[in-house]
């Protein structure tokens, strides 16, 4: 579905992505690992249209390197940023309307959906989303990315400063993607919930894809993982 080939990405002039090659396949979860600095938010970046870059990226065999972030999204391309981005002074309920595909008859999900995914959503469709805990902003994020029906999810780094429970009720979130057929490009720092939920697992260092392999591959690489993910 997404292959990149290639891929350079630049900040003004620092040179951030070193000829990036990997795919995310129908229905998979691949999970894009490394430190922070490693360039894995700028890799969702470039293939969301917002990063100056070059090479190659395309999505169903159709280029789309150079193209406008939303006509990224239209094609069906879904992007959950790490700083989530909520509107705040709209209501939950009112986020979700607005990353709503509009007459998509046929569309996976409803706001009983997500309201099942995220109970704590449905208690607080009614509350302003900034007052919210940073626990329910990202499943607010999570859920309004959901609305616009991708086929293909990309979200940084959800659990990120997330209490335990919250984090389990994220990877439940990442297992139903999946269930629906929705592919799913996460960048993470925790190994473990990587390892839980993903089929493919690539590590970044320095700009560039170090590792691809299964998590069983993964844990087995005691290299890879000290000399590329460990503190």
């Amino acid at each position: 579905m997404l292959k990149l080939d290639n891929v350079h990405a630049f900040y003004g002039k620092s040179h951030v992505l070193h000829g990036v090659h990997f795919e995310v396949r129908a229905g998979e979860i691949v999970a894009l690992l490394g430190r922070n600095g490693s360039g894995r938010s700028t890799t969702v970046k470039a293939i969301m249209g917002m990063v100056d870059g070059s090479g190659a990226i395309a999505w169903r065999d159709q280029p789309i390197m150079g193209r406008k972030p939303f006509e990224i999204a239209h094609l069906g391309i879904g992007y959950v940023p790490e700083n989530r981005d909520i509107f705040p002074k709209l209501t939950v309920h009112q986020n979700l309307q607005l990353g709503e595909k509009r007459g998509a008859k046929d569309a996976r999900w409803s706001f009983d959906d997500m309201y099942r995914l995220f109970p704590r959503l449905k208690e607080r469709q009614h509350t302003e989303a900034g007052v919210l805990s940073g626990g329910e902003q990202q499943m607010l994020t999570l859920c309004r990315t959901l609305m616009g029906d991708p086929d293909l999810i990309m979200i940084d780094e959800p659990t990120e400063g997330l209490a335990p429970k919250i984090v389990e009720l994220v990877a439940e979130y990442l297992r139903e993607l999946k269930r629906r057929g929705v592919s799913v490009l996460l960048v993470e720092q925790k190994l473990t919930i990587a390892l839980e939920v993903a089929d493919r697992c690539l590590v970044m260092g320095h700009g560039q894809i170090v590792f691809e392999g299964t998590p069983a591959e993964l844990k087995a690489n005691a290299y890879i993982r000290k000399e590329w993910l460990e503190v």
